[in-house]
């Protein structure tokens, strides 16, 4: 048997695929399964044990976080691919019309995924899709479609010891001390919408490092580094930030995150990153459903604000000037700081 997963861009799906991968497994012990992954994002879940090979699908470079190496490759060559492969069944858990159509010329006999986007005729088994529960539930809706048996639903994730081994010389060379209690602070999101104020945020970095004796690092693409940089010339730390943007790939952000205490950060594939090797996770969520996209964790903090405009999932251009975000306030932030300090420090 030869199974093709498909669920490319974002590290955050990434991420929630785990459940329904590992739930596969159980299914088909013995099976090849594939998964269609984009660049970088597809990192996160590299050392999956569930998935015997990742095939990078490259065809736009649009999206900031999704940039492959060397020339772009077409549709076609795609479909041209997976035909070749001979797969019997692929399970589409990407929503667009386009990952139907790819396993449909494909050639791919069974095809599962949801009934969306106009695309139903070209799967062979099509499930709704529920837009009110979470994301790695929908995923696992899939299978159940499928009439497999899910036997859990936690997240995990894979640290090479290559990659723990770097993390821990940054440490060093960064002067991260293990002394400390250690919080990774992430500002930035794949949509401006879903961002809380800067200013606040330095805020809340003064707050974590002066107040609360808390060194915190920063964790990012390349591109990232710039904003971090202007953040740190605002602070005026008794702990010094440490800014490891350009110094790490996504595989060492995972060890990195793993070695921390907890993470505060907007919506965004880094808390998903965290939630999924066990790091505390208080998140700032805007325009998307949080009980949809929430991190998922044991003890994990959700902050929102009470508007009738959440959630617009970003639909449309925002008429409340990201009041969502706005209305977060400093003192919620620091509230909930000091509820993961006291549940897991006594001394603080």
């Amino acid at each position: 048997m030869k199974i093709l997963v498909v669920r490319y861009r974002f590290i955050g799906d990434m991420i929630l695929t785990i459940p329904f991968l590992r739930n596969l497994r159980y299914a088909y012990p013995n099976a090849q399964i594939d998964m269609l992954v984009s660049p970088n994002s597809g990192e996160v879940i590299e050392n999956c044990p569930y998935v015997n090979n990742f095939i990078y699908f490259d065809t736009t470079r649009k999206h900031k976080y999704e940039i492959g190496e060397g020339k772009k490759k077409s549709f076609w060559h795609y479909v041209k691919l997976l035909h070749r492969e001979k797969y019997d069944k692929a399970y589409v858990l990407k929503r667009s019309l386009s990952s139907a159509m790819l396993c449909y010329f494909a050639g791919i006999k069974e095809r599962i995924g949801y009934d969306c986007e106009n695309r139903g005729f070209l799967l062979t088994k099509k499930i709704k899709y529920d837009t009110q529960k979470h994301e790695s539930e929908c995923f696992l809706d899939v299978l159940k479609a499928d009439n497999i048996f899910i036997k859990d639903n936690y997240l995990e994730n894979w640290v090479s010891e290559y990659n723990n081994q770097k993390a821990d010389e940054l440490f060093k060379l960064n002067n991260i001390n293990n002394e400390h209690i250690k919080a990774v602070v992430s500002v930035t999101a794949s949509d401006d919408r879903k961002v809380w104020n800067i200013n606040n945020y330095a805020r809340i970095i003064e707050y974590l490092s002066n107040e609360k004796g808390v060194q915190v690092i920063y964790i990012g693409a390349p591109s990232d580094k710039a904003i971090y940089d202007t953040l740190q010339i605002k602070e005026n730390l008794k702990i010094p930030a440490v800014n490891l943007c350009e110094k790490v790939t996504l595989k060492d952000s995972l060890a990195v995150l793993k070695k921390v205490d907890f993470i505060v950060g907007n919506d965004s594939g880094t808390l998903h990153m965290a939630s999924s090797v066990g790091t505390k996770v208080i998140g700032l969520y805007g325009p998307m459903p949080a009980e949809k996209w929430r991190a998922i964790g044991d003890d994990n903090i959700i902050i929102k604000s009470d508007l009738e405009c959440i959630p617009c999932s970003l639909r449309g251009k925002c008429k409340n000037n990201i009041a969502c975000m706005e209305n977060i306030t400093i003192e919620q932030v620091k509230s909930a700081i000091d509820t993961v300090l006291n549940k897991r420090f006594s001394r603080v």
